[in-house]
């Protein structure tokens, strides 16, 4: 298989737009679009960003080869003039985002492209493909570490994964939500997310005992011994096979085994039993690891019924988000420009309020208390108003807008930053390692009652005076 040109990968009504934007006299107007979602998955209370970087890596190649020039015209819908501008096809536009592992809400753009319209419609599909999955694994991976309470989560899932690219990409955006690693090599070797790995069933399966397996393996790698013990039975078998190897292989050797790990049966009693028959035998640093079909709910319930787990392996519920698996990313014009620069706000209206989309060219602010910094609320602003912290700011819901707050003594933040200006990177890709730091930052900033699983607080996302006056003009004269 040829490698695969991802500027092709776009819906074909990117496409058929483009050729009829060229053909009307619409090539050149410039047009913004936002990017950004509409409810958190799993009912939660907020989300994490992830995929920039793959979005930054597409942009910069973004370009049609022969190839891809003599398909379209086969389908025989393109016009030569369409087909032509293709050729010369490149990214002159301008993009905003906020960095990946930033905390996100609904309803405010995550990533803002101001470009000529043929350019900004077609980058529309792998925009949305980027943020909506690494975005979606990255969440969940985030609740799964949380209910772990500070206990190590790796990532297991590569082999339950939609593919080749959701098996590298989830477990990149598995490692920004939070879990220590992942059994996913090739992660390792891309972006330097730690790789990590021991046995399965049939390494034990492959020896004539059970006994001879665990030896073996301790001989092996008597530094990073983790034996699987559940292949026939765990505390009849498993754990006191895996006693015997420690004392016979690396106790002589001076070295201490680093883990068991149970894959099957009622794993909360099995580690309580497990734990106390490590101890008794002298290996009280002997960790316990649990995996099978584990999610955060499964885990927070087993520290609840006093599990005597040290982390835990999370697979196909992780890499796949399987209890919500669509993160539900949107990409919406919000605005266009006139010949003479003047920005014209656009909106959706639908009779589905939820679908009613936030008008004009806009920045977001972060609010935070100054005193501890835990974030407020977001503020959506159109794109020329500032912040002032030394002035009382107002909040209000924009739905229910007797509701209001003023706050003093606040830190003001802007979360979208300039990615690429006229076409050109101007953004400095941060490395894998201050990418997880700094998402692990970002969820410090918010209070508890918003990392609540169940019943979260309703983070606000207000818009400013300014815009809300907008829309509502807008949403009055679109009836």
């Amino acid at each position: 298989m040829t490698e695969l040109n991802y500027t092709m990968l776009c819906d074909f009504y990117e496409l058929t737009m483009g050729n009829g934007y060229l053909l009307s006299g619409m090539d050149s107007k410039i047009a913004y679009f936002d990017l950004f979602f509409r409810r958190v998955p799993d009912e939660g209370g907020f989300a994490v960003a992830c995929g920039l970087e793959q979005i930054i890596d597409y942009i910069e190649d973004l370009h049609f080869s022969a190839e891809d020039i003599s398909y379209l015209r086969s389908k025989g819908v393109f016009s030569e003039e369409f087909l032509k501008y293709l050729a010369d096809f490149k990214f002159t536009g301008d993009v905003w985002a906020v960095p990946e592992g930033t905390v996100i809400f609904p309803n405010e753009p995550i990533i803002t492209v101001r470009a000529p319209a043929i350019q900004a419609q077609l980058i529309e599909t792998y925009l949305l493909l980027c943020i909506n999955h690494q975005s979606l694994i990255a969440t969940k991976a985030n609740r799964i570490s949380r209910a772990a309470q500070g206990r190590a989560v790796s990532e297991f899932g590569s082999r339950r994964a939609h593919g080749a690219d959701a098996a590298i990409l989830g477990a990149r955006a598995a490692g920004i939500g939070g879990v220590k690693n992942t059994a996913c090599t090739i992660t390792d070797q891309l972006f330097g997310f730690p790789a990590t790995g021991t046995m399965a069933h049939s390494w034990v399966q492959m020896f004539d005992s059970e006994y001879d397996a665990f030896a073996a393996y301790c001989k092996c790698y008597p530094d990073s011994t983790v034996l699987l013990v559940d292949t026939f039975n765990v505390l009849k078998s498993g754990i006191p096979n895996a006693i015997k190897a420690f004392d016979d292989v690396l106790k002589p050797l001076g070295k201490r085994p680093v883990g068991v790990r149970l894959d099957s049966g009622d794993i909360t009693y099995l580690s309580k039993k497990a734990r106390k028959m490590l101890d008794d035998a002298g290996y009280p640093d002997c960790k316990i690891i649990a995996s099978n079909s584990l999610d955060e709910y499964i885990i927070r319930d087993m520290i609840f019924q006093g599990a005597a787990i040290d982390g835990f392996g999370v697979g196909e519920r992780l890499i796949t988000a399987r209890s919500e698996p669509v993160f539900g990313g949107v990409y919406k014009l919000v605005a266009v420009e006139d010949t003479d620069g003047y920005i014209i706000p656009k909106i959706k209206i639908s009779e589905n309020v939820i679908k009613i989309t936030n008008p004009h060219f806009k920045k977001v602010y972060r609010i935070y208390d100054k005193e501890n910094h835990k974030a407020i609320a977001d503020l959506l602003c159109v794109h020329d108003e500032v912040i002032s912290e030394s002035e009382p700011l107002t909040l209000f819901d924009p739905n229910y807008t007797w509701k209001k707050k003023t706050v003093t003594d606040f830190e003001a933040r802007e979360l979208l930053v300039p990615i690429f200006s006229g076409g050109k990177l101007v953004y400095k890709k941060p490395a894998y390692a201050d990418i997880v730091a700094y998402a692990a930052e970002e969820v410090g900033t918010l209070w508890d009652e918003v990392t609540r699983f169940e019943n979260p607080h309703n983070y606000y996302v207000d818009l400013s005076q300014k815009l809300w006056d907008i829309k509502n003009d807008l949403l009055n004269s679109g009836r």
